[in-house]
């Protein structure tokens, strides 16, 4: 038998052992990423599946009769070469392989192929020729586009034995304070993933009926329905879904709800704008009344915000996500211990789908500065004094924000919100000239060294207890968020993460999943909320002044 680094293979006249005898015996390893065996050879040697960090393994022309089921060990393979050798079979731990790019399986004795083969979504050399399969791959092979659509029909025919996950845990943190009144509620927050984005480009290791929104519907509403959350914050919604699916279907459960496409659906004709997503917040209705909704449309605060700033013009004023608020007054049933006083606590819900792309932190960071800008907007227009006949203007506004962040908890907009403030040279800013703008924009920047909004937020969830709310195979990490007012509301339970193990025994590499229904993991808390006399509750906290 002969092995040769891959890079040597020009050579051919050149032989090369992977490690002398001596060389074993003193312990030694070898890194080479790509490795040529050849010689006709028969069997593999046990050894060669502890060179887990190999990513191309050429084994052609040789006599192997079979592939062994450990080929699965080599997890960082993107290419393999089995071409002109004897093989009958595949195992189906091939599908394990899914960094593969290149797969040669030329001059064999296949018959049929498994169908975990479908696994292989990355895949995009597929060597078939010169064996005896059946018809009817050959077939779909031999069409334009053919390895793809080969992989595609195996991926959907593929029989999922994966058991669905167990459930996840409850986690309890503190107890009910029973001694004073305090409004007792659940809050969801979820990106449903829209049906739009819901593609074969973009999860490709996902069968497309695991994909189609008829299936996912039912999984996501039967999820919603399952926690039973008194509030419910949903990102990616599609409009028609709004308004055909999702509210009627909770409307039945005892819900109101309110909902905003992203501003482009502006442009659009009423055919096109049906499938815009937006963002969706629902209420318990006998729990909670709606005061008043509130849209913010960053593009048009960029809009009004941009003299003075090219970056805000072609880079914040470009995007069209959007937040959603709802000023809710709880009622009776939501107090513990009765309800301390007539009216009952204004409480503003927000949601919020900020910016995805990573490029544009910078976009994201002053999209967020704009929304707490926003909300604090209606928080002092709701408790200003010299409204005539305002009920909340003695039990002040508290916040409760939610949403799809798009970022990382050490990123420059979970800083903002949780510190109430962020260096005007942070690093998100990139550098650009937003200054100027900022300082008009922010009412609660009283210098140039740095930007403040006036809520004292927590974060419910950190990487801790949720690694990541975002899971797909090219990025898994935290991005989703319940943000509360820590003075007077305190987490007294929250949802736990889905089983790693789970994850990791059926070696699901990313969401959406037959199981799954997202690519987001949705982010449930049971708070308590305490009355904070007079409007100071969404007030500037000394330390920001």
């Amino acid at each position: 038998m002969i092995i040769k680094p891959y890079s040597a293979m020009l050579e051919r006249n050149r032989a090369y052992t992977l490690l002398s005898s001596e060389d074993v015996a003193k312990g030694r390893t070898t890194h080479w990423s790509e490795v040529e065996i050849s010689g006709t050879i028969r069997n593999l040697s046990p050894s060669l599946w502890k060179l887990t960090h190999l990513t191309a393994l050429y084994l052609n022309d040789n006599a192997l009769y079979r592939l062994p089921s450990q080929i699965s060990k080599l997890v960082h393979l993107r290419r393999l070469d089995l071409s002109h050798n004897k093989l009958r079979s595949l195992p189906a731990e091939i599908g394990d392989l899914v960094e593969l790019q290149e797969l040669m399986l030329n001059n064999n004795f296949l018959r049929n192929l498994p169908f975990e083969l479908g696994k292989l979504f990355r895949l995009m050399l597929l060597g078939l020729k010169g064996n005896q399969l059946n018809p009817d791959i050959m077939s779909i092979y031999s069409e334009p586009n053919g390895t793809r659509k080969l992989l595609e029909y195996m991926l959907d025919s593929l029989h999922v034995t994966t058991q669905p996950p167990p459930p996840r845990p409850w986690i309890n943190v503190e107890e009910l304070d029973r001694s004073r009144p305090v409004a007792l509620f659940t809050v969801m927050c979820y990106n449903v993933l829209c049906d739009r984005y819901a593609t074969r480009q973009m999860y490709g290791y996902c069968p497309n009926w695991a994909l189609n929104w008829e299936y996912r519907k039912k999984g996501i509403l039967d999820e919603v329905r399952h926690y039973g959350a008194d509030i419910i914050t949903l990102q990616e919604v599609e409009t028609e879904q709004y308004h055909n699916f999702f509210l009627p279907e909770l409307k039945r459960d005892g819900y109101e709800g309110i909902f905003s496409p992203k501003s482009r659906a502006k442009t659009m004709t009423d055919s096109e704008k049906k499938h815009v997503d937006g963002c969706a917040i629902f209420w318990r209705t006998s729990k909670f009344n709606l005061v008043k909704e509130h849209l913010v449309e960053f593009n048009q605060v960029a809009m009004e915000n941009a003299e003075g700033s090219d970056a805000m013009l072609n880079r914040v004023m470009t995007k069209d996500n959007i937040a959603m608020a709802a000023l809710l007054e709880t009622k009776e049933a939501c107090w513990e211990n009765g309800l301390p006083a007539e009216p009952g606590q204004a409480l503003l819900v927000a949601t919020a789908h900020i910016h995805w792309d990573p490029e544009f932190c910078d976009v994201k960071l002053i999209q967020t500065m704009m929304l707490c800008q926003q909300l604090q907007n209606i928080v002092s227009e709701v408790g200003a004094t010299s409204r005539p006949g305002n009920r909340f203007q003695s039990s002040g506004v508290q916040l409760l924000l939610c949403g799809d962040f798009n970022s990382l908890p050490e990123s420059g907009v979970v800083e903002y919100l949780e510190k109430g403030l962020i260096s005007a040279d942070h690093t998100d800013f990139k550098e650009l000239k937003y200054k100027t703008t900022l300082e008009k924009m922010l009412s609660h920047s009283t210098n140039a060294q740095s930007y403040t909004h006036g809520f004292k937020l927590a974060s419910v969830f950190n990487t801790d207890i949720m690694p990541y709310t975002n899971y797909t195979y090219d990025f898994k990490g935290m991005i989703d968020y319940i943000f509360y007012a820590r003075d007077t509301m305190k987490p007294l339970g929250y949802l736990g993460p889905i089983s790693e193990e789970w994850l990791r025994e059926n070696k699901v590499v990313g969401c959406p999943h037959p199981h799954i229904t997202s690519d987001h993991f949705s982010l449930l808390v049971e708070l308590s909320m305490s009355i904070r006399n007079g409007p100071t509750s969404s007030s500037v906290s000394s330390s920001n002044r």
